[in-house]
C-alpha cells in the first residue's frame, strides 16, 4: 500500500481548514502560510533535491517534462538535451551534464508535469483536485542562488506555491486583469503587468522550507531566490468557471435545437453572411429559439456537456499492469481490493448488467459485475469474501478492466 499522511492534501497545506478556505480565501486573494502553522511539515516526502537528481540523472526524461529559463528566457531545448545514444533513436532525452553545467551557471530548471513523472506527486495532486473539485498540475522550480528563472508575470490558473528547500523572495502585485481565461495570458498585457510589477506590492516576502502561499490566477508575481539554491512546488490549479456551464448551456441547447426547421432551414439565396442587415432576420428568429431552449434547461440537462471535459482533465490512480493482471489471475477469497480512486466514475443500466464510463474507458458489464461494482462504490477497502453472490469471478474481471485494484 502506498503512504498516506494524517491530513487531507488540502488539510496539509491550510491550516485554517478546507472549509475555511473555500469560503473565505479561495479565488478571492493571496494566502500566505507558515511552516510553524502547518506543524513544520516540509514536503519531504513529496519531492526534493535528491528526487529531482533522480529524474534528472536516471530516469531518462524527455522535453517537455523539462525547461530551463534564466532572467526570463526559456532556453531552447537543444541547450540541454541530447541523442539517447544507440538502441534509443531519441533526440531531446535531458543531459544530465548540460543541465549541470547551466545550473552552475544560473540557469533555473523547470521539472514540468511532475504529477505524470514522480508516483509521490501524482497521488497529492490527484487528492488536492477531489478535495478542491478542481483539475490539478504541478511543476517544480530549481533556482540557482540569488537567481531569478522568469519575470513579473501572472497566471491564468490558482496555484499553491509549496516552498521545499532554500528560501525565495516573492513579490505580488494586484491583478491587471480579474480572474483571467486561459486565452488571456499574462503576454498579451505585458506592458501593464511591466507598469504593475514597478508600483507598491501587495504581498512581499520570504519563503522557507513549509512555506506555502496560494495565489488566485491573475495576480502579478515574481520571485528570486536568496542565498542558496531553491526548490518549489507549483500546484496548478485549473478552476471550472462560469464560462464553462455558460458553454455547457450553449451547446445543449444548440444540440436541442437539431431538429427544429428554423435551424434546419437554409438561409435565403443571395445571403451576404458578412452584412448585418442581410441576418438581421434569422437572428432574431434563432435568438428567440435559442433563449427559449435555454429557458428550458436544468443543471441535470447541461451535466453531459461538462462530463467529457472533467474525464479528461484528470487521470485515475495510476496501477501497475502487470501486478494487476497477475493478481487477478491468482484472486483469493481473503484477497482486499477496492474501486479504483479517482475514475470519475459514471453507473448506468445496460442490456444484461451495466455500463460504467469513467477514466478507464466505457465499459459494458454484466449482472454479477454490475453488482460487486456497486458494492464497491463507496470506496471502502473489502475482502473478496465480503462481496455478494460468488464474487471471485467478477471481481477479477472487474481488476481486468481497470475498474478494481487488489491491494494484497
Amino acid at each position: 500500500m502506498t503512504p498516506t499522511h494524517p491530513r487531507s492534501a488540502l488539510g496539509r497545506l491550510v491550516p485554517q481548514g478546507p472549509e475555511a478556505f473555500a469560503e473565505r480565501v479561495w479565488g478571492r486573494g493571496p494566502l500566505l502560510v507558515r511552516a510553524q502553522e502547518r506543524s513544520d511539515d516540509t514536503f519531504t516526502d513529496l519531492f526534493g533535491l535528491a528526487a529531482a537528481d533522480e529524474l534528472l540523472t536516471h530516469r531518462g526524461l524527455r522535453t517537455p517534462f523539462l525547461r530551463m529559463a534564466r532572467q526570463g528566457t526559456t532556453l531552447p531545448d537543444s541547450d540541454f538535451t541530447s541523442p539517447g545514444g544507440v538502441g534509443a533513436g531519441i533526440a531531446d532525452q535531458v543531459d544530465p551534464d548540460k543541465v549541470r553545467r547551466l545550473f552552475g551557471a544560473g540557469t533555473s530548471i523547470v521539472l514540468q508535469a511532475l504529477h505524470r513523472t514522480w508516483p509521490p506527486m501524482t497521488r497529492f495532486a490527484q487528492d488536492l483536485a477531489a478535495d478542491l473539485g478542481h483539475p490539478t498540475q504541478v511543476n517544480c522550480y530549481i533556482t540557482p542562488a540569488d537567481s531569478q528563472g522568469f519575470d513579473a508575470h501572472y497566471d491564468v490558473h490558482d496555484v499553491f506555491v509549496l516552498q521545499v528547500h532554500g528560501t525565495k523572495h516573492w513579490i505580488i502585485h494586484p491583478p491587471v486583469l480579474e480572474h483571467p481565461h486561459r486565452d488571456e495570458p499574462w503576454n498579451d498585457r505585458a506592458d501593464s503587468v511591466r507598469t504593475a510589477a514597478q508600483g507598491p506590492p501587495l504581498l512581499e516576502a520570504v519563503l522557507a522550507a513549509g512555506d506555502v502561499l496560494y495565489l488566485p490566477r491573475g495576480f502579478v508575481h515574481s520571485a528570486r531566490a536568496c542565498g542558496g539554491t531553491s526548490l518549489h512546488l507549483t500546484i496548478g490549479i485549473h478552476p471550472w468557471t462560469g464560462r464553462h456551464v455558460a458553454s455547457a448551456l450553449l451547446e445543449t441547447a444548440g444540440e436541442s435545437l437539431r431538429s427544429d426547421p428554423r435551424v434546419r432551414a437554409n438561409l435565403p439565396a443571395g445571403v451576404d453572411v458578412t452584412d448585418p442587415d442581410g441576418l438581421r432576420d434569422q437572428v432574431d428568429q434563432l435568438r428567440d429559439a435559442l433563449l427559449e431552449a435555454i429557458r428550458g434547461l436544468d443543471a441535470e440537462a447541461i451535466v453531459p456537456a461538462l462530463a467529457g471535459q472533467a474525464l479528461a482533465a484528470q487521470r485515475a490512480a495510476p496501477l501497475p499492469p502487470l501486478a494487476q493482471l497477475a493478481a487477478a489471475d491468482a484472486l483469493s477469497p481473503d484477497a482486499c481490493v477496492r474501486l479504483r480512486r479517482h475514475l470519475q466514475l459514471h453507473l448506468a443500466p445496460g442490456p444484461s448488467g451495466a455500463v460504467a464510463t469513467g477514466r478507464a474507458g466505457t465499459i459494458r458489464l454484466d449482472a454479477a459485475e454490475a453488482t460487486v461494482l456497486d458494492q464497491l462504490l463507496d470506496g471502502q477497502l473489502r475482502t473478496v469474501a465480503d462481496l455478494p453472490g460468488t464474487p471471485l469471478a467478477a471481481v477479477a474481471a472487474l481488476v481486468r478492466h481497470g475498474l478494481v485494484e487488489v491491494l494484497g
